[in-house]
């Protein structure tokens, strides 16, 4: 698309950072060819204190089972992936050191100088919390707080951050956490919500035994939403089931204004929660995903059309710092609709014809 064409559609009312938005997208329309280049994920799993040697071994499990969803489903390349751990001995192969406030602080900072921009960081508390006069997980020697985890993310410049804490009381770290380009989730919406929480095992459930039903739009990758969004349900389903009263509420934050929402939609109002989240996977450097065979050629071509939209979401995502976060948002929400009439369209597609088998 040339000049001409820019200035067919108004190039003239947009800024110099209006206009990069704008080539991007237009770009991306315009070349199918163009792939989206997903960028490099970095997992660090930290376990707080259990307790008793119960909730110690469970959120172990919980740590190990997520890393190996990562490594084995995801590419994610071990290198990326950082445990740090209350017990140590319980797997020293997996375990880099113990979960102490000055190891948590020194992986972050290694973090810091690995990634490169545009790479998703993706941090994860398995643990008990507390809220006093702050919110904190409890750690071995000395607890990190809500403000002390502030200051380390501020490390993280350039980077998109999923912050998931699912220790109780964890509520506070939304408000606490919450800016541009970090999606925050707790397990719970206040510090008063102290009982143990079970959010972290359904978390952890989406991308490694509850994909079927988490993977919502059927694209076979599970988003930092889609396994909010199944982990939420399952909560919910665990305590009816249980005839019990909920004593946890989880919360996500995506857009920067501090407030969590228990159900985001980012086809909601304006600067919804979950438009970025819904964006956000574990990503290896590249697409990662087997060939496919597909019963019908339709079917393949909109599969094709949601890689492409993809494709303009990730273009967007690259260049999200130096754009106006207007035009930024309007753009994404936008493509976020075309994306979302697209899955309907698959999804109403293969009832009929059957889902695309990998090969």
């Amino acid at each position: 698309m040339g000049l001409s064409a820019l200035q067919g559609v108004g190039m003239k009312r947009f800024d110099a950072r209006q206009v990069i938005v704008l080539v991007v997208v237009l770009v991306s329309m315009s070349n199918p060819a163009i792939e989206a280049q997903t960028n490099q994920t970095h997992l660090l799993v930290i376990t707080g204190l259990g307790g008793d040697p119960d909730y110690t071994q469970q959120f172990h499990e919980w740590a190990m089972t997520l890393i190996g969803a990562a490594e084995n489903r995801y590419n994610v390349p071990p290198e990326g992936i950082t445990y740090l751990g209350e017990k140590p001995n319980l797997d020293p192969e997996a375990i880099a050191d113990r979960s102490t406030r000055e190891n948590v602080e020194s992986a972050i900072q290694t973090i810091s100088d690995r990634a490169s921009s545009g790479d998703h960081v993706v941090i994860v508390l398995f643990g008990h919390g507390s809220f006093t006069d702050a919110a904190r997980i409890n750690l071995p020697r000395q607890d990190l707080s809500a403000e002390d985890f502030a200051t380390l993310l501020e490390k993280l410049n350039g980077q998109q951050v999923t912050f998931v804490n699912t220790a109780s009381a964890s509520g506070p770290f939304v408000e606490t956490l919450s800016a541009q380009g970090r999606t925050v989730m707790t397990a719970t919406r206040t510090g008063g919500e102290r009982n143990a929480s079970v959010f972290g095992g359904y978390f952890v459930a989406a991308f490694a035994g509850g994909e079927d039903d988490a993977d919502q739009n059927r694209d076979r990758r599970v988003s930092m939403l889609e396994a909010f969004s199944y982990a939420r349900a399952r909560v919910v389903q665990s305590y009816e089931a249980d005839g019990l009263l909920a004593t946890e509420h989880a919360l996500l934050d995506d857009n920067g204004d501090g407030e969590g929402t228990d159900e985001p939609d980012p086809l909601s109002g304006d600067n919804p929660d979950g438009l970025v989240a819904r964006t956000l996977f574990f990503t290896s450097g590249s697409q990662g995903q087997p060939g496919r065979t597909f019963n019908n050629p339709a079917l393949e071509v909109l599969y094709q059309e949601r890689q492409e939209l993809e494709a303009r979401v990730d273009d967007l995502r690259r260049i999200r710092g130096g754009s106006d976060q207007r035009q930024y948002q309007e753009e994404l929400e936008k493509i976020m609709i075309e994306l979302a009439l697209k899955s309907r369209e698959i999804r109403e597609l293969e009832a009929v014809s059957g889902s695309p088998t990998d090969r």
